[in-house]
């Protein structure tokens, strides 16, 4: 008898641990669902932890960055790397409900490395912006960085990798530094990948042929103008499983020039149907769309000009009439299609690019309903 009891007494006692246990894991599990995952360590698309994830490109002084971060009500989480580097640096900080934020850069160790300070604002695209000052955490090696919201909005968990082409060759005197995306992790993006990697391959190409090789007579230039050089960024305007929108900028400098020239280059994709887009594949036949477009385009510039006097009616009217050559360099947004006029086109050299957003709403009763962008303007 007092076997059995024993036994009795042995299966309670298990049956309490393990509904214990059970307590336990389960309050364990909901408290995990709760917390916010860490930010991805690479820009890219997918699932987002708790809280609103934001990509940026920019700079720090003349170095590009990438920059991932996760912001909640006061609080700001993240990375950020150099693509000529790759490495991630970690990033936690505050803002405060103005945009006011600061953000500290630690290493593996903890250490702090440096600081942000600077605002968040919106663009007049209506992406995030933050301008400020990076130092070192005792503020000495103060410099400026700007930081641009890249709208990332994949589906799929992929990575938006920024490719680094650099040469420096002292023969040829020539320098190139060129940056452009590829989207790792799905088979979808690479006939994207083929296109952005053969126009930027071209343009390299193009670079190299146009200086051919230096003359005897150009050992006379002074030396920062012995060398020429192609630099080449990007932004992305638009990144979903079916359109991806990139802006090129390209600087380019030729060896004895008074200046470099700077000009974009757009390509924006159909996912879809592995097709770079033309402006006309947005619009219904016969709809005389860039008519339409450069009507909107010349209003906005005379409307910047009464701020700007750089910007000059007769430039205006010839940069912005309707003729394809004006309006190569398009990116689409989710607000309207975002134009850039380049240097000279309407306005002097030093005013720099000029930029117009045509809202769809402006073109809505001309785009194709099931066109590339029929759902952006619907």
């Amino acid at each position: 008898m007092m076997r059995i009891n024993l036994r009795i007494t042995l299966l309670l006692l298990t049956a309490v641990v393990l509904f214990g246990a059970c307590r336990k894991s389960t309050t364990t599990q909901t408290a995990n669902t709760n917390m916010a995952s860490p930010p991805q360590e690479t820009i890219g698309g997918g699932a987002a932890p708790a809280g609103e994830k934001f990509f940026f490109r920019g700079w720090i002084a003349n170095l590009s960055i990438e920059m991932a971060l996760v912001r909640e009500p006061e609080r700001l989480t993240g990375t950020y790397f150099y693509p000529r580097v790759g490495k991630n640096i970690d990033l936690k900080g505050t803002i405060d409900s103005g945009g006011k934020l600061e953000l500290r850069e630690t290493d593996e160790t903890g250490k702090d490395t440096g600081v942000f300070k600077g605002q968040w604002k919106s663009n007049e695209i209506g992406f995030a912006a933050i301008e400020g000052k990076w130092s070192r955490p005792d503020g000495s090696k103060e410099t400026d960085f700007e930081l641009t919201q890249q709208p990332i909005e994949f589906t799929a968990v992929v990575r938006v990798v920024p490719k680094v082409i650099r040469e420096n060759n002292k023969e040829g005197k020539y320098t190139v530094n060129v940056e452009y995306p590829q989207i790792e992790g799905d088979s979808r993006f690479d006939a994207f990948n083929q296109q952005a990697r053969s126009m930027i391959n071209k343009d390299i190409a193009a670079f190299k042929s146009a200086e051919g090789n230096p003359g005897e007579e150009e050992t006379v230039l002074a030396d920062e103008a012995q060398t020429s050089t192609l630099d080449v960024g990007y932004n992305v305007r638009l990144a979903t499983d079916d359109l991806i929108s990139v802006e090129f900028s390209e600087n380019q400098y030729s060896r004895g020039a008074a200046h470099g020239s700077n000009f974009t280059v757009a390509l924006n994709y159909d996912v879809k149907n592995k097709k770079k887009l033309a402006l006309a594949d947005l619009f219904q036949p016969k709809s005389n769309s860039l008519s339409v477009i450069s009507a909107y385009c010349i209003k906005d510039l005379q409307d910047q000009s009464k701020k700007n006097d750089m910007l000059m009616e007769d430039q205006i009217k010839e940069g912005a009439a309707p003729r394809a050559d004006n309006y190569a360099a398009w990116t689409i947004t989710r607000k309207g299609l975002w134009i850039t006029f380049d240097p000279y086109q309407v306005a002097a050299y030093a005013a720099g690019p000029q930029h117009v957003l045509v809202l769809y709403s402006a073109l809505k009763s001309i785009i194709k309903p099931d066109g590339p962008v029929g759902k952006l303007a619907g």
